[in-house]
C-alpha cells in the first residue's frame, strides 16, 4: 500500500528579507548594464579605428569611467533606498517580525522633511486593531465642561451620542497626543488645571514606574503597547473625596491620538482597605507597647535560666523571641506604611555605613535563619563609601528582605547579602535559592497589600514589607528592584547613593531627606514624594 508523504509547508517570506534581495539585484544589475555599456562603447571605438593609437590608454579610460560610473549609481541608489529602507522597517515591527531595529518614529523632523511623515502614520493606523471612535467622528476642540474645563469633541453627527455616552461612563477616558498634550477627556477623568490652561492627569504615580517613564520606553522600540497599574489613587489619604482607580494605558505609534489611557475607578473595592488600615494603624499602634515589654521579658528570661536550661528549652526561647520580633517588625511595617501614605515619612538622614547597619540586626537575622534551617551569609566590605541613612529605618529594610529570602527559600537553603560599591552609589544585594516568582508576580511584588494566590496559601505575612521598603529606599534617594526567575530563587537589589553625593544638600537642610527627593517636574503630578 504506498503511503503518500504531505508536502512540507512552504516557509512564510519575511519582510525584513526583502531589502538584502533588493539590494543584491540593483548591485548586480548596476554592475551588469555598466559591463555591457562598457562593451558596447569598446566595440564601436573599435570599429571607428581609435583603438589603433593607443589601444591601452583608450581601454584604461573607459574601464575607469565604468568603475566612476557604478560608484556613481551605487551613490545613487543609497539615497534612492532609504525610504524604502524605512518603510520596510515600519513594516517589520508592524508584522511582528524579530528585529533589532528601532521602528521608525514619523514624528522625526527628517520624515517631516522628506513626505514620509503621513505614509509612515498611514502603515501604523492600519495596522492598528481597532481605531479610535472619537477620531472618526469628529474634530477634537477645547470646551467648558461643568466647573472645570475639558478637552472634548466637538461633535458632528455620530459622535454626538458617543460623546455623550463617554461622559456618563463611570470610567475615565483620556487621550493624548505624541507631544504628551491631553486632547480628549471625558467628565470622570481626574484632571489638573495650571495656572495656564494646561492640563494634566491627577494620578499618584509612583516616581519609579509611571505612565511618562513607559511611556518613553515605548517611543524608544515598540509600535503597540499596553500597560496596567493597579491601586493608584488621585489623591493624598487625607483628602476628601480620594478616589482610587486602575490605570490601562495603550500605545500606538504614529496615530493622533498615541496614547489613551482608561481609568477603572475602584474606589469602592481600594478604599475599603485603606480603611482597614487606619483602624490597623491604630491598633498596631496600642500593641507596639506590650510587644516591646513581652520581648524584653523574653531576652531577660532567657539570659537568666540559661544555665539552668536544657537544650530543648534554650531552643524554645529562641523561637519565642524570633516570634516577637516577627511581629514587632509587622507593627512597625503596619505604622510605617501609614505615615508613608500621608507623606509622613520624613526623615533625619546622617552620615554611616552599611556594615554598622547591619551590625545592629546580625544578631536577630541569624537567630531567624537558624530557627529556620537556613545558611545566612553577609558579605559586607569594611571600606565601602559611607551612606546617608536613618539606620533604623535602613535596618528594617533589610530585615524585610532578608525575612522574606527566609520565608520563600527551600529547608536548608543558602541565602547571600552582598554589598558593593558602584560609582557613585553603594549596592546591597539580598538573593536566595528558593520558589522564585512568574513575570506576573515581579510586576506588582512593591503594591501594598500585594500577595500571589501562592504565597497566601503558604507563607504567613501582611504584604506590605515591601511596600513600605521601596518607601524608604525612595526616601533616602535610592531605588531598589528585584530580579526572580520561578523555581529558581529572587534577588533584591537595593541602591543608595554614597554621602559624598548628597552631603550638600543635606547640609543645607539640616539633613532632613527632603532636598533628596523632587517633584519631577513632569506633565504627571506625582505628589507621593513620602515627604513630612
Amino acid at each position: 500500500m504506498a503511503v503518500s508523504k504531505t508536502p512540507k509547508a512552504a516557509k512564510p517570506e519575511l519582510v525584513k528579507n526583502f531589502m538584502p534581495r533588493l539590494r543584491r539585484h540593483t548591485v548586480l544589475l548596476i554592475i551588469g548594464l555598466q559591463v555591457l555599456v562598457l562593451l558596447a562603447l569598446a566595440l564601436v571605438l573599435y570599429s571607428l579605428g581609435f583603438f589603433a593609437n593607443n589601444p591601452i590608454g583608450i581601454a584604461g579610460t573607459l574601464i575607469v569611467q565604468s568603475i566612476l560610473g557604478i560608484l556613481a549609481s551605487l551613490l545613487v541608489y543609497h539615497f534612492v533606498a532609504r525610504p524604502i529602507k524605512t518603510l520596510l522597517a515600519a513594516l517589520v515591527h508592524v508584522a511582528g517580525e524579530p528585529t533589532s531595529q528601532t521602528p521608525p518614529n514619523p514624528n522625526e523632523a527628517h520624515f517631516e522633511r522628506n513626505g514620509l511623515k503621513p505614509v509612515l502614520q498611514t502603515i501604523y493606523e492600519l495596522a492598528s486593531s481597532a481605531k479610535n471612535p472619537i477620531e472618526e467622528g469628529g474634530q477634537v476642540a477645547t470646551a467648558t465642561v461643568g466647573t472645570a474645563s475639558q478637552v472634548v469633541a466637538a461633535p458632528t453627527s455620530g459622535a454626538a451620542a458617543i460623546q455623550t455616552a463617554l461622559d456618563q461612563a463611570i470610567c475615565g477616558f483620556v487621550m493624548m497626543d505624541a507631544n504628551r498634550t491631553i486632547t480628549y477627556a471625558n467628565k470622570a477623568a481626574p484632571l489638573n488645571m495650571s495656572v495656564d490652561g494646561t492640563q494634566s492627569l491627577r494620578l499618584l504615580f509612583s516616581e519609579t514606574d509611571n505612565l511618562e517613564k513607559w511611556w518613553d520606553e515605548c517611543e524608544a522600540g515598540a509600535v503597540h503597547a499596553e500597560k496596567t497599574w493597579s491601586r493608584i489613587s488621585d489623591g493624598l489619604a487625607d483628602q476628601e473625596d480620594r478616589r482610587f482607580f486602575d490605570v490601562i494605558a495603550t500605545y500606538e505609534k504614529g496615530v493622533a491620538s498615541e496614547m489613551v489611557v482608561t481609568l477603572v475607578d475602584r474606589t469602592k473595592l481600594y478604599s475599603v482597605g485603606e480603611e482597614e488600615l487606619d483602624f490597623i494603624a491604630f491598633a498596631a499602634h496600642e500593641l507596639r507597647g506590650p510587644i516591646t515589654v513581652i520581648r524584653g521579658y523574653v531576652d531577660v528570661l532567657a539570659d537568666e535560666l540559661s544555665e539552668v536550661l536544657e537544650e530543648d528549652q534554650k531552643e524554645l526561647f529562641r523561637r519565642l523571641t524570633v516570634s516577637s520580633n516577627r511581629l514587632s517588625g509587622y507593627i512597625n511595617n503596619i505604622l510605617n506604611t501609614s505615615r508613608y501614605d500621608r507623606r509622613h515619612l520624613k526623615m533625619h538622614l546622617n552620615e554611616t555605613t552599611v556594615k554598622s547597619i547591619y551590625d545592629v540586626i546580625r544578631d536577630d537575622m541569624d537567630l531567624r535563619a537558624t530557627s529556620q534551617n537556613r545558611l545566612l551569609t553577609i558579605e559586607i566590605p569594611e571600606d565601602l563609601p559611607k551612606i546617608a541613612a536613618d539606620s533604623a529605618s535602613l535596618g528594617e529594610v533589610f530585615s524585610n528582605l532578608i525575612d522574606n529570602a527566609i520565608k520563600y527559600s527551600n529547608e536548608g537553603g543558602a541565602i547571600n547579602v552582598v554589598a558593593s560599591s558602584k560609582g557613585d552609589t553603594v549596592e546591597i544585594a539580598v538573593q536566595d535559592h528558593g520558589i522564585g516568582m512568574p513575570g506576573n508576580v515581579v510586576s506588582n511584588l512593591f503594591q501594598k497589600f500585594y500577595r500571589s494566590h501562592r504565597s497566601r496559601e503558604t507563607v504567613a505575612g501582611t504584604g506590605i514589607g515591601l511596600y513600605i521598603s521601596k518607601a524608604i529606599i525612595e526616601s533616602h534617594g535610592g531605588t531598589i528592584g528585584v530580579r526572580s526567575e520561578d523555581g529558581h530563587g529572587s534577588t533584591f537589589t537595593v541602591t543608595l547613593p554614597t554621602y559624598t553625593m548628597v552631603a550638600e544638600k543635606l547640609k543645607a537642610n539640616q539633613n532632613e531627606n527632603e532636598t533628596l527627593i523632587g517633584d519631577s517636574g513632569s506633565w504627571i503630578k506625582n505628589h507621593n514624594m513620602y515627604r513630612g
